[in-house]
């Protein structure tokens, strides 16, 4: 059932995560209100308690150990399903290979998690504690987005909503008035993210194109050909159900020539589908066409106003899905391929 994959999609989360407060600043004024001095706040990944233990703790006995203050820490502390972004787990994403562009790559539709962080702010001093916070809310009313490529296989990259679910602030200040004091706000924030599942060749051994050379004679040796056979495969059928146009006006099936809703849906020197019939576009002037009737096989027959028209093998038909695209161009295993042959001589 399972195989192995890892897309480090929770990884990439946290580190952009992360990234959002990395540059945050205070300034402190002196008493004629010139800038003094100007700290960055440093950032780690770790649990707040962690970072509280150190100020009272001491790794070396015969050595004392504080920490500056100002400083933050984040930390993940949990994950859950998001059933309100559900979608059909059936649907795919079909893409090109993006090294190469040949080969062509699947994955299912992802699956919504959210994932829970903390943001904890240290800091000795309220005013500092507070120019921090008000470097941070602003940009949370109360979600920001963040870009995340998720599955580099497929450069599937996707925009991870940030939301600021609640603040909380408590002022650790017990003991007698040697106790360091430590202010610290908690805030804590819900990424919106997106796990995937393992990427896979849609179709394996797709033949792309063949070539037969047939020898002048019977000498083996001789490089030069009479004939040369090139094929290239194509698909014979709608396999997406993409309506494209419809048919303006009834039919018979002699017709060759007639017109569509939108002729601007329809791509010249490609296939479509009417009702079961393949016909080869030859021309489309506005919303004109001009068709070879009754293509590999099928029959032509009459077809009334209204009869929807689908793409057969478009490649610039495709369906948004965050960054990517999905293919209608794909021709599964098992088609016939329908070979269009040409001849060199």
């Amino acid at each position: 059932m399972f195989e192995y994959f890892y897309n480090e999609i929770l990884r990439r989360t946290v580190i952009a995560f992360g990234t959002l407060f990395n540059d945050i600043v205070i300034k402190h004024t002196d008493a004629v209100g010139e800038i003094s001095e100007i700290i960055r706040v440093p950032l780690a990944y770790g649990p707040t308690q962690k970072f509280l233990a150190r100020l009272e703790q001491s790794p070396d006995l015969n050595k004392s150990t504080a920490m500056s203050l100002p400083r933050m820490s984040f930390e993940f502390t949990g994950l859950t399903y998001d059933p309100t972004r559900k979608v059909t787990t059936t649907q795919q994403i079909i893409v090109k290979d993006p090294d190469d562009g040949s080969e062509v790559k699947k994955s299912y539709m992802p699956v919504p998690y959210n994932m829970q962080f903390e943001l904890s702010i240290m800091s000795k001093l309220n005013d500092d504690a507070l120019q921090i916070i008000e470097q941070i809310l602003p940009y949370f009313q109360p979600a920001f987005s963040i870009s995340v490529q998720l599955v580099d296989s497929i450069r599937e990259k996707r925009d991870i909503p940030v939301v600021l679910e609640n603040i909380t602030m408590q002022d650790d200040y017990e003991g007698d008035f040697s106790t360091r004091r430590v202010l610290y706000y908690t805030l804590r924030f819900t990424a919106k993210t997106y796990m995937f599942g393992p990427t896979a060749a849609a179709s394996k051994d797709i033949i792309k194109k063949s070539t037969i050379n047939y020898l002048s004679g019977t000498n083996t040796a001789i490089r030069n050909r009479d004939v040369t056979y090139s094929v290239k495969p194509r698909a014979v059928r709608d396999y997406t159900g993409d309506i494209v146009t419809l048919i303006d006006a009834d039919i018979d099936n002699a017709t060759t020539i007639f017109n569509v809703a939108d002729g601007t849906k329809i791509i010249a020197k490609k296939y479509i589908d009417v009702n079961g019939e393949e016909m080869y576009v030859k021309t489309v002037s506005g919303n004109k066409l001009t068709v070879k009737r009754g293509e590999d096989g099928t029959t032509a027959i009459a077809h009334p106003k209204g009869t929807e028209i689908k793409g057969i093998d478009y490649t610039d038909t495709t369906t948004s899905v965050g960054t990517m695209g999905v293919d209608s161009a794909v021709v599964p295993d098992g088609d016939d391929f329908g070979f269009d042959g040409s001849t060199f001589f």
